[in-house]
């Protein structure tokens, strides 16, 4: 997967409250959540974000709560990538449960800066600054959490293997 677009950089311990506040949990519809990501963090942030424009966190990102519907109004505001120093533990694994690729790059965030325009390669493990000319390295996202973000997340991923296999049946 390769993506490019704005770093939109924030701060450490960013809890999923911040992500997307209890007020708007009334719904899982991603365009919705996506038009109020960030809103606990900084009411409007989301009006700078453009498709494929990448969040970059620093330490502990989606710290909180275990909703789901953090991930998903990530996406919706159009980002299909959060790099970060590192993750909560359950962020970590909702993000791509829903299919949000997360990469953890721990001081590699430092070499990324808010505005900076980047290229993210997943299947290479390289995140390139395009605005500085910066490298930085990242794990590879394995293949099987590739499929995951391919299919859209987990649900609609175990519904491809059932309909597949029924038909194989």
């Amino acid at each position: 997967m390769l993506v490019t677009g704005k770093a939109h950089k924030v701060g450490a311990h960013i809890d999923t409250d911040a992500i997307i506040p209890a007020r708007f949990l009334v719904t899982t519809d991603s365009a919705v959540l996506g038009a109020n990501c960030m809103e606990g963090l900084e009411p409007g942030w989301v009006k700078r974000v453009s498709k494929n424009d990448i969040l970059v966190a620093d330490e502990n990102f989606g710290c909180g709560s275990s909703r789901e519907h953090a991930p998903i109004a990530i996406l919706g505001a159009g980002m299909p990538v959060v790099v970060a120093k590192s993750f909560a533990r359950i962020f970590y694994r909702n993000g791509f449960n829903m299919g949000l690729v997360l990469l953890e790059v721990g001081d590699g965030v430092d070499k990324l800066r808010d505005g900076d325009k980047l290229e993210v390669d997943t299947e290479a493990g390289q995140i390139r600054n395009l605005t500085t000319g910066e490298n930085v390295a990242c794990a590879k996202v394995p293949p099987s959490m590739q499929e995951l973000v391919d299919a859209g997340g987990l649900v609609p991923y175990v519904k491809k293997r059932l309909a597949h296999k029924q038909q194989g049946a």
